[in-house]
């Protein structure tokens, strides 16, 4: 294999393309639709130069040591500990849902133990929830489900959360201690210099040509490539042959005010009458000085023709649906499909980060066999 077309500048083509070029001497060309790199981790200066993701937030946390290595060589860190609040009946509350929480309903101080015995009292008892209704209510009963989970999914799914897989919601922890971190990994940092920074510096290699602002389909034709690894959606792939895939998309409401913070903390959830589901103040988690702050308000919107395509929908016919992609991207011997959108499945950075390794992991063990024994050799 000499040469390479990467669908995709986001973690999964930038990761494949730096890792054949550095480690295989492997030249290759990186297109992306896009006018810029970094996929949806892309971040930049607004015009009052607050520091924003462009896409939502994205909090890079890791338990992998070997994926923590990898981008190290690319970036330093500031480490923070991602914190939440969820609106909820006119006030601040703490989320996920933890000791502090339970003491903001309760009205007074508690315990872990006085916590788990009345959660033992709200629990719906459910030995194998199904979906994203059963494995809240099965941790902390209906209450608490309908104060911070049930209008909240259903606004950002647009499908009542019955129907919805169980990991949707089973991803947010239910804690009975004070922690009240939004995530659990022992490694959560961002960029010192930012996502769209680390980028450049993971594609700056002469073996790798970036080409933005171009569809891979322009160049059928014109040039040939050993191998393509595509990023994209995979039913695009295949000209939605058996239908397009259910996405949900967003929409992004930047506001630049002139006060320094606005909201407590990074991130705040609006679950319930509100049309967009969470304000997100990023500069509580870059660490960035700056007498001006921005905000954005993020709306959930229904994926079509102009919108991107940024959620999966985690739910069985969507599920069956890519089934039969999967099955004809197997066919395809020239091709890997490596990513969120490729796989249709809802991945963090980091589990596309080493999706991406093992990925070339195995480019190279296709394209490098083990040579058989010589007559006589052991």
């Amino acid at each position: 294999m000499k040469s390479v077309l990467i669908v995709g500048a986001g973690f999964a083509g930038a990761v494949l393309a730096e890792r054949l070029a550095s480690q295989a001497g492997i030249r290759s060309v990186v297109v992306d639709r896009r006018s810029h790199i970094g996929g949806n981790a892309h971040d930049h200066y607004d015009k009052a130069g607050v520091l924003i993701h462009s896409y939502g937030p994205h909090y890079f946390r890791t338990n992998a040591p070997r994926i923590r290595e990898y981008l190290s060589q690319f970036t330093e860190w500031h480490e923070v500990e991602y914190q939440i609040l969820s609106w909820a009946e006119g006030r601040y509350w703490q989320f996920p849902i933890n000791l502090n929480t339970f003491e903001q309903l309760i009205g007074r101080a508690s315990t872990p133990e006085e916590m788990e015995k009345t959660l033992a009292e709200w629990r719906v008892e459910l030995d194998n929830p199904q979906n994203s209704e059963e494995v809240i209510v099965s941790q902390v009963g209906w209450k608490l489900y309908e104060m911070f989970f049930k209008n909240y999914t259903q606004k950002q799914w647009k499908r009542d959360p019955k129907e919805l897989d169980a990991s949707v919601c089973g991803r947010i922890p239910i804690r009975t201690n004070r922690d009240n971190r939004y995530l659990s990994e022992q490694f959560q940092a961002l960029p010192k210099e930012g996502y769209t920074r680390m980028f450049e510096r993971i594609l700056d290699h002469p073996l790798i040509e970036l080409r933005l602002n171009t569809d891979y389909r322009a160049l059928a034709g014109r040039e040939t490539y050993d191998h393509m690894i595509y990023t994209g959606a995979i039913d695009e792939y295949f000209d939605c042959c058996f239908g397009p895939l259910p996405y949900r998309s967003l929409r992004f409401e930047p506001e630049t005010l002139e006060q320094e913070w606005f909201q407590p903390v990074m991130q705040v959830n609006y679950p319930n009458e509100e049309a967009f589901t969470r304000i997100v103040e990023i500069k509580h988690a870059t660490g960035q000085k700056h007498p001006h702050t921005t905000i954005v308000r993020e709306y959930p919107e229904d994926y079509g023709p102009g919108k991107e395509a940024y959620y999966p929908i985690p739910a069985p016919d969507a599920k069956a649906l890519y089934e039969r992609y999967r099955e004809l991207a197997q066919k395809e011997r020239k091709v890997s499909f490596v990513g969120r959108l490729a796989t249709y499945r809802y991945y963090n950075m980091d589990q596309v980060i080493g999706m991406a390794l093992a990925e070339f992991d195995r480019l190279m063990k296709v394209d490098n066999p083990p040579q058989p024994p010589l007559d006589g050799a052991g």
